[in-house]
């Protein structure tokens, strides 16, 4: 069957690609940037790029499919997430319809019996507004997924590995029933090929029904931590998101309409998903231990991306989501020539700004027993995946585009330095700046506050100066870059 994921990109999304690919299904990964899904290094997908905000960009995404996975909310992207959601929802049904598709499956979110927030008020509205149209819909409403990058699970794996001792609100009491991501995604793969549930909604839930306060329990046992808890009944949800927002690195925008959801119990009203696909539910002790264990396995990308373990050590106390600085800054020479330039940083030639600085870092590093700066560069413009400059190691060389940089100094965390060279056409090129870092407990987080000024000041005039340095070089406009 020829499969559509729309939102291929996301969290859901990225790990039911390839599992419909092992099932044989043909598929069309669809997302708003064709650029992140062609960083997944997919084998025998079809990438398409899709905005759902935009009609006419949908039907030539899903052209010739037979089916689509509706993975897609906007709850990231800050006021106004339910209106955008339902007018994406509006446009997809209308275009599935149009392109013939026979059904559609979403994946929306498990419901109280009251007082539902304003979050997931907007996963069921967009269920009802794909069902307005004339494709059958198969909806399934889920609680906490637990797996690594789920920003439930994430935030309970920030605060076990950050706070000894913990101020916890009344909704800690609430109860849920967690579902580990390896059978969300068997049910999701295998509802395909179950004719019964076309046309349906679905609770879908792990075995049990705990607390919250169990599942931070829980996942300390499992790693070795046990946080001591004190409930206070001040604590709104609200107040608890901005705490969640300073001590753990799920992004603010995210956490806060989960944590909304939390005042009420959230779990499955009916289990008739299991009669039709009868699957092993796995326990949440179990769910968190195969977890942490596929980190271990992830190999490190080429590039950074979110959450790579490999980016963080293979540590699994270090932060999941990172923080970090991005800046754009307009060249007016071309990619090869900045490449030029760009491919140079480090040793020698110093790091374009504030260059006395990052020397007293580096002593400071190698009293702490870290490298320091005196490794400099293997070669003065050469590079390639493994040299060590300074305290960086190359993990990521795509020549004439992009170089990513891991930290080797000593730090309460893992840090990553990624440049990218864009196209911009006209013989002029875009420079994107990108360091995130991944805390190791509230050091890390304490550490990155601590430096956020300097880092912001670092990152706006590092780019500037490489970009003055391309444009003195003798080249020509458009010359040939080296490796």
């Amino acid at each position: 069957m020829r499969v559509a994921v729309i939102g291929a990109s996301g969290y859901i999304g990225s790990h039911l690609v390839p599992r419909l690919v092992e099932r044989g299904h043909d598929v069309v990964a669809c997302a708003r940037h064709r650029d992140v899904l062609e960083g997944r290094d997919w084998e025998h997908v079809t990438i398409r790029e899709v905005d759902l905000l935009q009609p006419e960009s949908i039907a030539p995404a899903i052209r010739d499919c037979d089916a689509a996975y509706y993975l897609v909310h906007s709850m990231g992207g800050g006021a106004g997430f339910d209106r955008r959601d339902r007018t994406a929802a509006h446009n997809f049904a209308e275009a599935a319809a149009q392109e013939g598709l026979q059904r559609i499956i979403y994946l929306g979110g498990l419901l109280p019996r009251r007082n539902v927030s304003r979050h997931l008020a907007s996963r069921a509205a967009t269920g009802d507004e794909l069902r307005r149209g004339t494709v059958p819909v198969t909806e399934f409403r889920a609680g906490i997924i637990v797996g690594a990058g789920s920003a439930g699970f994430e935030i309970i794996r920030d605060l076990v590995n950050n706070l000894p001792a913990m101020v916890v609100p009344r909704w800690v009491q609430s109860q849920t029933s967690p579902i580990a991501l390896d059978d969300l995604l068997d049910t999701l793969v295998q509802s395909l090929e179950v004719p019964a549930t076309t046309g349906e909604t679905f609770d879908v839930a792990g075995p049990e029904v705990l607390r919250y306060g169990d599942l931070l329990r829980q996942f300390g046992d499992v790693v070795g931590k046990h946080p001591v808890m004190l409930r206070v009944p001040v604590l709104t949800p609200r107040l608890s998101s901005y705490w969640l927002g300073f001590v753990t690195s799920v992004p603010a925008n995210v956490a806060r309409p989960l944590v909304d959801g939390l005042r009420e119990d959230l779990v499955p009203r009916d289990r008739r998903i299991e009669d039709l696909i009868p699957l092993p539910r796995h326990t949440y002790r179990e769910a968190v231990e195969t977890a942490l264990a596929a980190e271990q396995a992830e190999p490190l990308p080429a590039r950074w991306v979110e959450g790579a373990i490999g980016f963080r050590g293979y540590r699994q106390d270090v932060s999941y989501f990172s923080k970090g600085v991005t800046t754009e800054t307009a060249a007016p020479v071309s990619p090869a020539v900045l490449w030029e330039t760009l491919r140079t940083i480090g040793g020698r030639r110093g790091w374009f700004y504030l260059d006395r600085l990052w020397s007293i870092r580096g002593i400071f590093d190698r009293l702490l027993g870290g490298p320091g700066m005196r490794r400099g560069r293997r070669h003065p413009s050469d590079i390639r995946v493994g040299d060590a400059i300074d305290f960086w190691r190359v993990v990521g060389v795509e020549p004439g585009r992009r170089l990513t940089l891991v930290a080797e100094m000593k730090l309460p965390g893992k840090a990553v330095l990624e440049f990218e060279v864009r196209d911009t056409g006209g013989g002029n090129s875009m420079l994107v700046t990108t360091a995130r870092f991944h805390p190791r407990g509230i050091l890390g987080f304490l550490y990155w506050y601590a430096v956020t000024p300097l880092h912001n000041l670092m990152f706006q005039n590092m780019p500037r100066n490489i970009i003055a340095a391309a444009a003195s070089l003798p080249h020509p406009r458009g010359a040939p870059a080296g490796t």
